[in-house]
């Protein structure tokens, strides 16, 4: 008699076989090269820049026309497939990791900027076309795309619209929800849709806003049309440097309560600055316990008037020196220390977890102290990089994957650093997204009733739930298990939040 399958030999083969349907249906609508299912091809798939967590996709489908993702999404429909979207694989809580019985649908093919319109300032371009190539295309004219995430070189648009993504100088002109004007796409169904316009607003409810930081969840996109702005006369980025980060958190609230919103306004503190100094040599003041990177730009009579009153609030704030960029290289050798924040960490670290929290401006120096107590707590060193300006952290938690006590006290410090920002007012993500990285923190942030009512939005466009199942909302069993959790690890710390 032959022995009874284990669990994982079932789930083996079924695998195996629901690979083979899907296959045979895909490949109906595809030609081969644009088909992939062999393990040595799908791995490079199995994760984006959260590379703590991995599954394999079933199927990797690599479309090159509108045709070709309609169809591909009608068979997943028909077949009951789960979908997820990918773009470059540079997203940071895990929204484009595949569904072990699904298929990752890759739009990297389309990266073809379709119109640049310099008197209307637009740009209508493919959901593959990376953020960077937006503003090098409308240069000539004087232009660029505002929103400037620090993968700006690599990331997609369609991955921007995702994730409704940001940058260093979001503070001045807003994230990606605020510079986009048109996205056009399909349902799950692989039913066309287009939300937007061209002109100041649409009629009817705001779906454009919905869609936009829906991180796939509820159509595909394919294509978006962005606002292009006019490219400043002069930028100037002021260095400044403090002896205490609590000064250095208080400098940051300062500044804005004087009136002024700086083109950019970014914290770091001394271990980040010292990690990032080694590693492009931008000039940091590496005796400060934080610095300020604060940027103007406009007219030159503009700039040097802001320069001037922002110089002086940094010093009332106890500033201890003041470094104004001299020429546009400094300026640009300062921004690409902040801007190489996370590759610097990478070089000092097997791995790290950047987490994603937004609080009010005035609690930045409090969210340091916690920190610093949890690296203490969890044994793991944290090192610290702000959106200071919208109170957007990022810290980046130092462990080794290969370590598997190491990669749970980082999860437990991550979420430790989560529960804390809400508890402060804020938010469990600023701009990464929630994906499956924060999806338990969810649980923290807002009630079973609230999740809800996410859900019910999810089944208005995906009825089925099949567009990256399992991510960003968590179920009400899972939070009930999360808080479990938290009770047995002793981690729970403000038990007056949400979380069964």
């Amino acid at each position: 008699m032959n022995a009874p399958l284990s669990s994982p030999q079932a789930l083996s083969i079924e695998r195996a076989s629901r690979q083979a349907q899907v296959v045979a249906a895909l490949q109906k609508v595809l030609p081969p090269h644009a088909l992939l299912w062999h393990n040595e091809d799908t791995t490079p798939y199995e994760c984006d820049g959260l590379t703590a967590y991995r599954e394999r996709p079933l199927v990797v489908a690599l479309p090159e026309t509108q045709e070709q993702v309609q169809s591909v999404l009608k068979v997943c429909h028909a077949l009951a497939v789960p979908v997820v979207a990918r773009g470059a694989g540079t997203g940071l809580s895990g929204g484009a990791m595949p569904h072990r019985l699904g298929v990752t649908l890759s739009l990297a093919k389309f990266n073809q900027i379709l119109q640049l319109d310099p008197v209307g300032r637009t740009a209508t371009v493919q959901c593959g076309v990376r953020n960077l190539a937006i503003s090098e295309a409308a240069a000539p004219h004087g232009l660029y795309y505002a929103p400037d995430p620090s993968s700006q070189i690599a990331c997609t648009i369609g991955g921007n619209v995702a994730e409704n993504s940001g940058g260093v100088h979001c503070l001045k002109y807003g994230l990606t929800v605020h510079n986009v004007l048109k996205v056009k796409g399909y349902t799950i169904e692989g039913e066309p849709i287009e939300l937007g316009s061209q002109a100041l607003d649409t009629p009817g409810y705001d779906l454009l806003s919905l869609i936009t930081g829906s991180e796939g969840m509820l159509a595909v996109t394919t294509e978006v049309t962005v606002k292009l702005v006019p490219k400043p006369q002069l930028a100037r980025c002021i260095m400044a440097s403090f002896d205490d980060v609590r000064k250095a958190g208080e400098a940051v609230a300062a500044v804005i309560a004087a009136g002024i919103i700086p083109a950019g306004l970014e914290m770091m503190d001394g271990p980040m600055t010292v990690a990032v100094e080694d590693f492009v040599h931008a000039g940091y003041d590496l005796s400060a316990a934080a610095i300020l990177l604060c940027e103007s730009d406009g007219t030159p009579e503009e700039v040097e008037e802001e320069i001037g009153r922002m110089s002086a609030v940094l010093t009332a704030a106890g500033a201890t020196a003041i470094t104004v960029s001299r020429d546009e290289a400094q300026r640009l050798k300062f921004w690409s220390g902040r801007k190489n924040a996370f590759p610097a960490s990478g070089r000092i670290s097997p791995d790290y977890m950047c987490m994603d929290s937004t609080i009010p401006r005035k609690r930045l120096a409090d969210i340091l102290q916690a920190i610093a107590e949890m690296e203490t707590k969890y044994g793991l060193k944290c090192l610290n990089v702000f959106h200071a300006g919208d109170g957007n952290l990022h810290p980046l938690i130092l462990f080794d994957a290969n370590d598997a006590d190491q990669l749970k006290r980082c999860e437990l410090f991550g979420a430790d650093i989560l529960e804390t920002s809400v508890a402060m007012g804020g938010t469990v993500t600023g701009e990464h997204g929630v994906g499956i990285e924060k999806v338990n923190s969810m649980c923290v942030q807002f009630s079973a009733e609230e999740n809800e009512q996410m859900f019910a939005v999810k089944r208005a466009f995906d009825p089925e739930g099949l567009l990256n199942p399992g991510k960003v909302i968590p179920t009400l069993n899972r939070c009930a298990e999360y808080g479990k959790m938290l009770v047995r690890s002793g981690a729970i710390k403000h038990p007056d939040l949400p979380r069964f």
